[in-house]
């Protein structure tokens, strides 16, 4: 790396990428690629079946006017998209259900992205799955760095935002291009990147759809790049810059010095349900409650969830009468009203007639969020849940982690039971997950990935 690299982010995120080898990594950063790229890949089979699906899928190929391509869409094995279609729609499956992992501490959906994008690109040309492995965890350090070094508020849909720089990373590191081609990707990425907490807010559907944008651009930005055509180079630091124009308070030299000494893809959870992850807390912490302590939708008088700030930002909105499906996927009071009256969230949870039923609506209006003082802005613990019963009794629990985080993963168990609701929510035979399961974990020896994949996901 020379001086002039070694000052600007860009570089030397990129330069980053561009070194990660497969071979070199620690056992367990292999794993948790392993793990979270199966995870992604039965996430975006249920996304096959997910709300306006069917509908951007006939878009993409209206864009595309109908041409065959050679990128595989998830749940669908029929269809074969130009490779920036193709990361468009897996990337919207993989993320429209709110069931994809996510670095808490970023606040980031890094698979949705880089997995959508690098399937994309795979299917272009042969990679090997050792390189797309690594492409996966080059791809992942890049969008956690950006998200991590934030101190402020959110101001952009990170996900998204970030999202697009992890996947120009990934790429340029799956076809070990020269670091002057990685780097203007880098920059062309600076210019397609967008991604909105309007979305979020208003709970539209648009807001998976950043995610799909991101993927889609990615591809777009890295065919630029290897064609020669010049970009910004402070596409990170530069005064109209990523850090600059997208995020509040950052401080991403610290972070920056910590590329190759830890791993990113370790820090990254499961999502259990398919909500937004700042409800997941609050759900385990109510079962909890129900479980130990006979809480009901009959005998409730209230619930309130106390958690940092960001949470209450994420999930405390309150239920509406005309409530969308993603957001109701972020409400955690209708989240807790239908835990109360199923007795868990699932895949088949947000059907019109549930979104309009009265009962889980006077349920959810006995639940709120209360945001604490907690000043990490980033942070989802540590959290307590309070019930008050009718009978004047009163609970607590206290949530100190969230189920799937690296402290308290997925049993492989869970795991494939997660994997197999997809696989049947999404139209495919569940009876293969264990297949899937097993080529993933050789992926590493395989010589084209999309033709292992295919084995089973075709």
């Amino acid at each position: 790396m020379t001086p002039a690299t070694m000052a600007d982010p860009a570089a030397r995120l990129a330069d980053h990428a561009l070194s990660v080898e497969w071979a070199a990594l620690p056992p367990s950063a292999q794993a948790a690629a392993r793990a979270f790229l199966f995870d992604s890949l039965a996430v975006g089979v249920a996304g096959y079946s997910a709300i306006y699906a069917e509908e951007i899928r006939k878009a993409a190929q209206i864009w595309t006017g109908g041409a065959a391509g050679e990128g595989m869409v998830l749940g669908a094995p029929d269809l074969r998209l130009p490779a920036p279609y193709a990361a468009y729609v897996n990337a919207y499956q993989i993320h429209s259900q709110e069931y994809d992992c996510v670095h808490e501490p970023a606040v980031a959906h890094p698979m949705a992205t880089v997995c959508a994008a690098l399937l994309a690109e795979a299917g272009r040309a042969p990679a090997s799955g050792a390189d797309f492995l690594a492409a996966v965890i080059a791809g992942i350090d890049v969008v956690a760095t950006l998200g991590v070094a934030v101190k402020g508020p959110l101001k952009f849909f990170r996900p998204a935002t970030a999202g697009i720089f992890g996947c120009v990373a990934a790429l340029s590191r799956l076809r070990r291009v020269e670091p002057e081609v990685a780097y203007r990707a880098f920059g062309h990425a600076l210019a397609l990147a967008s991604g909105t907490m309007q979305s979020h807010i208003e709970g539209k559907p648009t807001l998976a759809l950043q995610v799909a944008g991101a993927a889609r651009s990615a591809v777009e930005a890295f065919d630029l790049a290897c064609a020669g055509v010049p970009s910004p180079a402070g596409a990170i630091g530069g005064p109209f810059g990523y850090m600059a124009l997208f995020e509040n308070d950052p401080v991403l030299e610290p972070e920056l010095d910590k590329l190759g000494k830890i791993w990113r893809v370790e820090e990254v959870s499961w999502k259990p349900f398919p909500t937004g992850r700042a409800a997941q807390g609050a759900i385990v912490a109510l079962k909890t409650l129900m479980a130990g302590h006979g809480v009901t939708a009959d005998n409730l008088e209230a619930l309130e969830y106390h958690a940092p700030p960001l949470i209450h930002r994420l999930v405390g909105r309150r239920p509406q009468a005309d409530m969308t499906v993603a957001y109701a996927r972020l409400c955690f009071a209708w989240l807790g009203a239908v835990v109360l009256t199923e007795g868990d969230v699932g895949l088949d949870a947000f059907t019109p007639a549930r979104l309009g039923d009265p009962v889980l609506t006077a349920i959810a209006e006995k639940i709120i969020v209360v945001a604490d003082d907690n000043p990490d802005l980033a942070a989802f613990v540590p959290a307590f849940a309070h019930v008050r019963l009718v009978d004047g009794r009163s609970f607590r629990v206290d949530v100190a982690r969230q189920l799937g985080a690296p402290e308290w993963p997925l049993t492989l168990e869970q795991q494939l039971e997660k994997a197999g609701k997809c696989f049947a929510f999404g139209g495919l035979d569940a009876a293969l997950v264990p297949q899937l399961h097993a080529l993933v974990g050789q992926l590493d020896a395989a010589e084209d990935v999309i033709a292992t994949l295919s084995e089973v996901l075709d």
